[in-house]
């Protein structure tokens, strides 16, 4: 048989047609799987090189380098040139090091680096862009250290996931210091193809505090706004909420907050044994459920308001609240205590 045929087994074929297919493969890649099946498709050199609009010596290069080595010979050979001055390795170490005191930044970029390391900035990128390090990048992360972590995430799940029987399970927090901003000027409406708009400056008009009670079951909220949010403030607002489910067991989820756990909260809950008050850990705030709406409150009627006084902007509350409650879900937990307590402590290093 002459060294020119090329004859392909099924998987050397397969690979070659994945090539093809690929949007990812890059195009020099493609062009010689293709002039590689061509050939052992019966189509000769002169034929191929027509079809792929390519030279007679390409195809030859490609054709005999596939006969010698494969799919493998199909790949660039490492080029000749100047060796490297720094390595890999160096460049990451001194990456993962915070840089030195006297550039006054808190990160590396690749031209600080490349400067620092006498080579160039694209070399430092390449070298990040290989390895996947992101110097410019920051994440946020919270462990707690609550000694009762476990107890009580168990407990606040535990709520979520098989309530009491003949209980309502209620979130409560208070969402403090929101502002009543005035724009300075009036918002500019959406219109097709533009966005609505509004100016970056604007005027405070003083601020309030919102305390909800969100009940899981159903997504319904208990609200009230107040000036101040202290003992006094969540003592009544728990009045509120115990009157708007009367003769009810109500188990009310809030945080370590030391207002919920002032003296004269302990006495009312005293007296009121119906009402049971269960604690998210330290720094575990987030598996309060009325964060989740308070986020949806903020983007829908606050965060994109303007408004001339605090009056007007308890109002906007109000009237979102109301609508909410016309149309309100269930709030579903899904994520069991188990799986949230492997996230939850802080791995040994």
């Amino acid at each position: 048989m002459p060294t020119s045929v090329v004859v392909l087994d099924d998987e050397s074929r397969a690979v070659l047609e994945s090539w093809t297919r690929s949007s990812t493969v890059r195009a020099g890649l493609v062009e010689r799987a293709r002039i590689v099946l061509s050939v052992a498709s019966g189509a000769g050199t002169s034929a191929t090189a027509r079809r792929l609009a390519v030279s007679r010596p390409t195809v030859i290069k490609w054709r005999d380098r596939f006969l010698e080595q494969g799919v493998d010979g199909l790949y660039d050979e490492p080029r000749s040139g100047r060796p490297k001055t720094i390595d890999d390795a160096a460049i990451l170490s001194v990456t993962l090091d915070p840089p030195p005191p006297r550039l006054s930044v808190t990160h590396w970029s690749t031209r600080l680096l490349a400067v620092h390391l006498g080579v160039g900035d694209a070399t430092v990128a390449r070298v990040w862009r290989r390895y996947g390090i992101k110097p410019w990048r920051q994440e946020t992360f919270k462990f707690s250290t609550d000694p009762e972590l476990e107890a009580k995430v168990r407990d606040v799940v535990g709520l979520y996931l098989s309530p009491p029987t003949n209980a309502v399970v209620l979130c409560v927090d208070e969402k403090s210091q929101i502002q009543a901003l005035n724009r300075t000027q009036p918002i500019l409406p959406m219109r097709p193809g533009l966005p609505e708009k509004a100016t970056h400056d604007y005027k405070r008009n003083g601020t309030t505090t919102l305390f909800a009670a969100l009940e899981v079951a159903t997504g319904v909220v208990v609200d009230h706004c107040y000036e101040r949010h202290g003992k006094a403030e969540f003592l009544d607002f728990m009045k509120m909420v115990a009157k708007a489910y009367p003769r009810r067991k109500l188990h009310i989820i809030c945080d370590n907050y030391h207002t919920h756990k002032h003296a004269d909260i302990n006495a009312w809950l005293a007296r009121n044994p119906r009402v049971t008050l269960h604690f998210t850990p330290t720094s575990g705030s987030w598996l309060n459920l009325v964060e989740v709406f308070f986020g949806i409150i903020t983007r829908q009627a606050i965060r994109r308001g303007s408004f001339d006084s605090v009056s007007d902007l308890v109002a906007a509350i109000r009237s979102f609240i109301d609508g909410w409650n016309d149309r309100c879900h269930p709030f579903v937990w899904t994520k069991p205590a188990d799986e949230i307590l492997t996230h939850a402590k802080r791995k040994r290093t």
